[in-house]
């Protein structure tokens, strides 16, 4: 078995023996909490993946028909792409707050 495969088998493993710990029930809030979280960061990163995919595709379209304005182009992509990704960090720490709560 190469590395890569060897690395995926290991990363597999890990996440499915850490998320029984992670979302354990402590029994003092609702057991509804932690699947209106998995909710939640669900449709935040569906939704961020649509920001992000819309942002870059015009972003790339824009520098394909002007070339020259690539410098004025891309730092303003990569602001927008940081602050869609922001979005989605709020939500998952939202969520897990909530849990916690």
């Amino acid at each position: 078995m190469n590395f890569r495969k060897t690395l995926l088998v290991l990363g597999t493993l890990a996440l499915a023996l850490s998320s029984s710990l992670a979302l354990a029930d402590e029994g003092g809030h609702d057991p509804y909490y932690s699947i209106a979280a998995a909710l939640a960061i669900g449709l935040a990163a569906f939704g961020g993946s649509l920001g992000q995919g819309k942002t870059a595709a015009s972003a790339l379209e824009a520098i394909g028909r002007n070339p020259a304005a690539q410098g004025k182009i891309f730092v303003p992509m990569i602001i927008g792409l940081a602050l869609i990704e922001s979005l989605v960090l709020y939500a998952f720490v939202i969520a897990f707050v909530k849990i916690k709560g």
